[in-house]
């Protein structure tokens, strides 16, 4: 599996599974037991997902040894503030079942996000955590947080397709060698996406489907992907990109299909307020606590 070096000096898989919206009812298990038997080793989950606990269960039972599995989850914003996100980190530490997390993140970058971030540095010094990181940080919400770190984030966590590559933002990232991580690196789903004569022309090419030239694409770029289907066929599809090379010219062209807007704009009046105010997640979690410790 290839790997990227953070600038922490820790190496983090190029490519791993996403388990957003895949239901805590045994879908989760299934679909990450599956990811890492086709031979991924990194895997994407978050408190918000309410699935860690089924992660968790689906990394131990594999048989592969822990270090050899990359494991991601996110802090929720409603854990923010110091103390409130050192129990929040044991919390999630607990329903994955695991001694510590490969990479966590600020999953929401609102409200009081320094106190959550000395809570991260001080579980990473513990050995709680081996990177930590950030998500959905526009280069505004960079600049009003990161000059208030003692450390750099290692990764920010962002939307990520053609469609939207980014720009400006890696810019910012590049020059402190933080690396960019893929939600919806597949546009999740946009049919037009999939319906570009550049990408199929390739696909065509290379004897691969569009979604695996996307993939090759980013990857090619420097972007950490982690795809998510809940179908073994095509999770297996997405791990099958590194057996051909995009030539300089091909990123080019894909790098025109730019439109610089995505879907989420976390920048957009009233995002931060609208999510400050919503629903806890203390009881769901700690009921998918209980869940995966029987």
């Amino acid at each position: 599996m290839q790997t990227f070096t953070l600038n922490d000096g820790n190496k983090i898989p190029a490519i791993g599974f996403g388990t957003f919206q895949i239901p805590s009812d045994g879908s989760t298990y299934k679909a990450v037991s599956a990811a890492l038997k086709l031979g991924y080793r990194h895997i994407d989950t978050a408190v918000a997902y309410f699935n860690e606990g089924e992660v968790g269960q689906a990394v131990r039972d594999s048989g592969i040894p822990r270090d050899e599995i990359w494991v991601t989850s996110k802090l929720w914003l409603q854990d923010y503030g110091e103390e409130p996100a050192k129990k929040a980190i044991d919390l999630s530490l607990k329903k994955l079942g695991l001694d510590y997390v490969d990479l966590y993140l600020i999953h929401q970058p609102y409200g009081d996000v320094p106190g959550a971030w000395r809570a991260m540095e001080a579980a990473k010094q513990a050995g709680k955590i081996k990177s930590i990181g950030v998500s959905n940080m526009t280069p505004k919400i960079w600049q009003q947080f990161v000059p208030q770190f003692d450390t750099l984030p290692s990764v920010n966590q962002v939307e990520f397709n053609p469609y939207f590559q980014q720009t400006a933002l890696r810019q910012i990232l590049a020059k402190n060698d933080v690396k960019l991580e893929a939600w919806a690196p597949l546009g999740q789903g946009n049919q037009d996406l999939f319906k570009e004569p550049i990408l199929n022309g390739l696909a065509e090419k290379y004897n691969k489907n569009v979604g695996q030239i996307i993939l090759r694409f980013e990857n090619q770029e420097g972007i950490i992907v982690f795809p998510k289907s809940v179908h073994e066929a095509r999770i297996k599809s997405n791990l099958d990109i590194f057996d051909f090379e995009l030539t300089a010219d091909e990123v080019a062209q894909i790098r025109t299909l730019d439109t610089g807007k995505g879907m989420h704009d976390p920048d957009a009046p009233g995002v931060g307020d609208m999510l400050l105010s919503g629903v806890r997640f203390d009881n769901v979690a700690q009921k998918d606590s209980q869940k995966s410790n029987r």
